[in-house]
């Protein structure tokens, strides 16, 4: 009520935000015609002005009208578009570091480049965020025309780049990617041993589209760079096998799909036990005993992947690979796997080769990675549904910009049905009404599953049809090119991020290229496109007369944004459009999620078969079951991100310090502190405090020194002299170990030992941090249970995680210490039997002759385990990379 009643007296924040930007909205247009009158010369040299004055201290804000009309001009020039009013709000949003919603087809690509190029004046880089590759490089090489002409440089990240092309591609003025490029370069880049060997330089601001997309929908899963664990193939083979038998018996587990969990029930526990001890794979004694733990895993990995997962729904199995199927886009996430072991359970499950188990190396979530951003904005046609995520996460207000022309598309009610098949049915049949009248149709569905079993439908009726989901995607450009031609019906599994929009007689600039394809004579070539384009300018006239495209979905998915991204589809740009959605009791939502007197209640009412529910109190229902189901996943997310949180704090400690190693050329001070720290560490631990020397464990602490430091002390002949101290010992012990490693940096030489304590250093902080996020993982995999014990998990997990955090400093210390009092120098090739000329790689080189670059590129190049590059046949860590 009071909410209603502020509304009335000061405006919806939505229509504030609005009033302010179409204030200066005039301002811009009235530069047009003063902007229009310069040649293409003196528009070009207006980015040099704008860069002189941000030199003299003008901001962006202040020169915003003017390099908005500037950046209009050249887009119209160049591109042949000129943005519209609304488009000039949304840049203006983007500028201001909030989200832009605007609707499928209002051209967001376009408006991107009014904040990308304001902002790109400064020459500190800007990065704009795509859901795909194809997405990252089709708008990099458009927009390229127009930053181009206006003297800016464009860059784009795709995958199986070099670190030169990558470095070239982030010192470029504008940056395209996809969020994964972007995040995996971050990772890769601080697990560097140079900072010249980084690629990407500092954060400063990224323009991330399909907003809803990365930040939600993606950010449920972090980026994580794995190397290669212990191999367990065989077992997760019998272990999946025995739980193939498993799942078959009555009683044995207990699933609940709205939480996507699974247990076993104590008779499974029982029964499991028996079959594994049949099968030879537990070591005696119970299932739970502590021996048995990996077996337990292994377990209940397979039972998620027989239980929760179904193939051509979450993952499709093709050229003999488990490959996962992205759930809001329905493309394959190539490159992508399940951790702790659940890929490798689903590789069993479908009999395809195991691949080796990973271990984390280096992760990061979606949401910590783009708060590194000093300054973010989005764009989307769906971000008002989770306003309430993207303000508490990234701190970013999303604003409802209008559409440039009203919009025409009639949303129908929904039809419930009480089974699947009636559902398919009608859906069916609606279809082929529409394609009588020829009319373009698309169809939405949630699965693979769902759209073959559609497209079987259709075949029967001999209605031809196109289906775009994960097994066809090679074709996607294609299909939507076509998908608004007169007569034509795209079954789509999830339109979420195609990125192309559907367009009323069809995409006449794909279906030019298409057809033009292979014709070298250009006088053809321009026949054959005159005559492309005449018949998209007539399909396109016949089909407004029809009544544009008609969408029409499967299924309610589990978020709003989706239905609505679906939906969107049709109607843009002010064209006519039709939306329904078929829905069944039987429908995964209503299942799990929706009201359980719902299904009572419509067979109560009698429903025959084939009959159809359609009230808009059904609509308010589903949208009730959709607002649950995204209020659980906001908890869910909200709870991941709390636990990475701790180690994102931890993460950010570490990779500091790693820059700052390697910024430094001489880190003979850190290293000096770090001994001073491993000492004063070794005696405490042997000399309690203010105790008597009886009560010291000298002969321990010799051996300790002599294990971490390579040094023969004689402690016990200091603790006889008359008031020898534990403040004594300690610095006895240091000035030994300075001597010591002064001797063997002057034997080794200065320069080469600057570089052996520098890879020295990074590698043992690599190898801690390593171990600590396996530690961390498996903290977090049972911190659950300290709930049972009346114990706040997420405070538990962070005293652990302080702990642990601590242990490893001192462990990596230690490392360091002691892998640098044990570097000997190399005097010469090892003696070693002649080596076949088929296996040198290049010709030996004399030690004389190996110089501090050499030596320091083969430090940071060459695997521990490869052959030494000098020729001698030796492991490299047997030669050269002798430390120990």
């Amino acid at each position: 009520m009071l909410s209603r009643l502020a509304r009335a007296l000061f405006g919806h924040s939505n229509d504030r935000s609005l009033k302010k930007y179409q204030r200066r909205v005039p301002e811009i247009n009235a530069l047009e015609p003063q902007i229009q009158a310069l040649t293409d010369e003196e528009l070009k040299a207006k980015t040099a002005e704008f860069r002189r004055k941000l030199a003299d201290g003008a901001t962006l804000d202040e020169l915003q009208v003017e390099a908005f009309a500037v950046c209009r001009e050249a887009s119209r020039r160049v591109l042949g578009m000129r943005h519209f009013d609304v488009q000039l709000i949304g840049g203006m949003v983007l500028h201001d570091g909030r989200i832009a919603e605007m609707r499928t087809g209002e051209g967001k690509t376009l408006v991107g480049t009014l904040a990308v190029y304001l902002n790109a004046l400064t020459g500190k880089g800007v990065h704009v965020v795509t859901v795909n590759d194809y997405l990252a490089r089709r708008d990099a090489e458009e927009m390229a025309r127009l930053y181009g002409f206006l003297g800016l440089t464009t860059g784009v990240i795709i995958p199986n780049l070099s670190d030169e092309e990558r470095r070239a591609a982030y010192a470029a003025d504008i940056t395209y990617g996809t969020n994964n490029e972007f995040g995996f370069d971050y990772l890769r880049d601080n697990m560097k041993y140079a900072l010249e060997e980084m690629v990407q330089r500092d954060f400063n601001f990224a323009i991330v589209d399909e907003v809803d997309s990365i930040l939600i929908d993606e950010a449920r899963t972090p980026l994580i760079i794995s190397g290669p664990a212990d191999d367990s193939s065989d077992l997760y083979r019998h272990v999946d096998e025995v739980v193939a038998r498993l799942v078959e018996e009555p009683n044995v587990y207990d699933k609940d799909e709205k939480m996507r969990t699974v247990t076993l029930t104590e008779h499974g526990s029982d029964l499991v036990e028996e079959m594994l001890n049949a099968a030879g794979l537990l070591q005696g004694g119970g299932l739970y005993d502590l021996h048995n733990v990996s077996v337990v895993h292994h377990v209940q990995q397979s039972l998620r992947a027989r239980t929760l997962f179904t193939r051509d729904v979450d993952y499709i199995v093709r050229d003999g690979k488990v490959m996962l199927i992205d759930e809001f886009t329905g493309r394959m996430m190539d490159g992508r796997r399940y951790s702790d072991g659940l890929h490798q359970a689903l590789e069993a499950k479908e009999g395809v080769e195991i691949q080796q188990e990973n271990q984390t190396l280096a992760s990061i979530t979606f949401q910590n990675y783009f708060r590194l951003y000093p300054k973010l904005a989005g764009m989307t046609g769906t971000a008002m549904t989770e306003a309430d995520e993207f303000a508490e996460i990234y701190n970013l207000e999303v604003v409802e910009i209008p559409t440039n022309l009203p919009v025409r598309r009639k949303d129908a009610n929904d039809e419930v049905y009480l089974t699947a098949e009636e559902k398919y049915e009608a859906v069916a049949e609606l279809i082929r009404k529409v394609h009588e009248r020829e009319q373009p149709i698309l169809v939405g569905t949630a699965s693979i599953e769902q759209s073959e079993i559609l497209s079987h439908l259709l075949r029967q009726k001999r209605i031809p049809h196109n289906v775009l989901n994960a097994r066809h995607h090679e074709r996607e450009a294609s299909i939507i090119a076509q998908a608004g031609v007169p007569g034509a019906i795209t079954i789509a599994t999830n339109m979420a991020g195609r990125g192309t929009d559907i367009k009323l007689g069809g995409n006449v600039d794909m279906l030019v290229a298409e057809k033009t394809a292979g014709i070298e004579d250009e006088a053809e070539r321009e026949a054959v496109a005159a005559q492309v384009r005449a018949q998209v300018a007539a399909d396109h006239e016949r089909v407004h007369e029809l009544g544009g495209l008609y969408v029409i979905g499967t299924e309610r998915h589990e978020s709003r944004r989706v239905d609505n991204q679906l939906r969107g589809r049709s109607g843009r740009q002010g064209d006519p459009g039709n939306s329904r959605f078929f829905l069944s009791l039987q429908d995964d939502l209503i299942r799990i999620f929706g009201s359980d007197r719902m299904g009572a209640m419509m067979q109560k009412m009698g429903l025959k078969r084939g009959e159809a529910i359609v009230h808009p109190w059904l609509n308010r229902a589903l949208e009730k079951a959709q607002k649950k189901v995204e209020a659980r996943n906001f908890d869910m997310r909200k709870n991941t991100l709390k636990y990475d949180d701790v180690m994102n704090a931890q993460r950010k400690e570490v990779y500091a310090h790693r820059r700052e190693y390697m910024a430094l050329k001489d880190l003979s001070g850190v290293i000096a502190d770090i001994r001073g720290k491993v000492i004063e560490d070794i005696v405490h631990a042997h000399i309690p405090e203010n105790a008597f020397v009886e009560a010291w464990d000298i002969e321990g602490l010799t051996r300790e020194v002599k294990r971490v430091l390579n040094l023969e002390l004689p402690i016990a002949e200091w603790a006889q002299e008359d008031g020898m101290t534990e403040e004594g010992v300690i610095e006895r012990i240091e000035e030994d170990a300075t001597r010591a490693h002064a001797a063997r940096a002057a034997t080794i030489g200065p320069d080469m030992m600057r570089l052996i304590e520098k890879h020295i250093l990074l590698t043992s902080f690599d190898g801690a941090w390593k171990e600590h996020l396996h530690g961390l993982d498996q903290v977090r995999q049972g911190i659950g249970l300290r709930a049972y014990g009346q114990r706040d998990p997420l405070n538990e997990y962070k005293q652990e995680a302080f702990q642990m955090f601590t242990y490893m400093l001192e462990d990596m210390r230690m490392r360091v210490v002691q892998a640098i009092a044990h570097v000997q120098p190399v005097s010469e090739a090892p003696t070693m039997p002649e080596v076949p000329a088929a296996m040198q790689v290049e010709e030996p080189v004399e030690d004389e002759a190996l110089d501090t670059a050499t030596f320091a590129r083969w430090l940071n190049e060459v695997p521990r385990n490869a052959p030494c590059p000098c020729g001698s046949g030796l492991k490299f860590k047997h030669c050269h990379g002798k430390m120990v």
